[in-house]
């Protein structure tokens, strides 16, 4: 079969192989990929910024595809389903634990760059039966991140919802946030940006290099209320602000760090607000299954900002590493 090995830690590693297809065991299906998608996770992978246990790997989380084998299972599956493999396949349920994040897709097992994959029955999820396999292989780190960050906010009609950026993470969340009824400001330094989310239901457009204080102009247009959920994804040059920006009572969700991981904040913008403050590491299979089921009902349609032929995969790599280029997600098809 054809794919895409990663050699070492540089985008310079990737190349085109031909490997032996894959064979499945009892508990696994072999799945025929049609796309994949790219998230920071696999720049970090790919620039050495997240070690891994070993080189040669065939990278990327993320993909989608069909059933191809399977066996007897209790989630009704059969071969032609079109599924979506979860990124932690030992992950099915439940609260976080090692053992549960110790197997990651593109990382320790074999990723989403390669024609066929043989993944646990347990990681799979149908694809939503509106989206191809294009869109649906942008949801299983970001609709599951996406997912549960609105529910640990508990973010529902009248709730106010930040975002920082307009990246794939972001975006879904702009689109599941404006499902469930809530206000959304989202930032960027882009205007072009900001209008593109617009039209996705934005209510509030922040141009952070126009007004750096973006904390400020968040408390502004919600008459000093704040967010009851920032989801930060930039890391240690925007906590602070994120903290600021809060409501009394809000969440700050934090899963990014782009620009560094040790913060300067002050404690007390947490006490006196009683913020909870939540890191994330993406989620379950069933978290995936539930954001799945949300795309679903209400229709929404991830946003892919482009797409790469398989054999141009280093250029995708490029282009999502060059960073604040892209709207939305970008795709791999096989």
């Amino acid at each position: 079969m054809r794919a895409i090995q990663l050699d070492a830690p540089s985008l310079d590693a990737l190349k085109t192989v031909d490997l032996p297809e894959p064979t499945s065991r009892p508990s696994e299906a072999l799945l025929k990929l049609h796309a994949a998608s790219l998230n920071f996770i696999d720049i970090a992978v790919a620039t050495g910024g997240l070690p891994v246990p070993r080189f040669p790997i065939i990278p990327v989380a993320d993909g989608a595809g069909e059933i191809v084998e399977i066996g007897v299972n209790d989630l009704g599956l059969k071969a032609g389903d079109k599924v979506i493999p979860h990124f932690m396949s030992n992950w099915q349920g439940g609260s976080i634990a090692p053992q549960k994040v110790a197997a990651m897709r593109g990382v320790t097992s074999v990723g989403s760059l390669a024609e066929f994959v043989a993944v646990p029955v347990s990681s799979l999820v149908r694809l939503p039966t509106h989206l191809d396999f294009t869109q649906g292989s942008t949801l299983p780190i970001v609709a599951t991140t996406a997912w549960n960050a609105l529910q640990t906010g508990r973010i529902g009609p009248g709730s106010v919802v930040a975002l920082l950026g307009t990246g794939g993470l972001s975006i879904m969340t702009l689109q599941l946030a404006k499902a469930a009824g809530a206000t959304v400001v989202i930032m960027s330094s882009s205007e072009e940006k900001l209008a593109r989310a617009a039209t996705l239901g934005a209510d509030h457009l922040v141009n952070y290099k126009v007004s750096p204080e973006w904390d400020a102009k968040v408390l502004e247009v919600t008459d000093g209320h704040g967010a009851d959920l920032v989801l930060d994804t930039v890391g240690q040059a925007t906590f602070a602000r994120s903290l600021k920006a809060a409501a009394f009572g809000g969440t700050v969700f934090t899963v990014g760090f782009l620009t560094g991981t040790a913060p300067s904040i002050n404690l007390l913008d947490i006490v006196v607000k009683a913020l909870n403050v939540v890191g994330n590491n993406t989620g379950s299979t069933d978290n995936l299954a539930a954001a799945a089921r949300a795309i679903e009902s209400h229709r929404i349609v991830p946003v892919i900002s482009e797409t790469y032929a398989f054999n141009d995969a280093a250029a995708a790599y490029a282009r999502l590493a060059a960073q604040g280029q892209h709207f939305g997600k970008i795709a791999i098809q096989h």
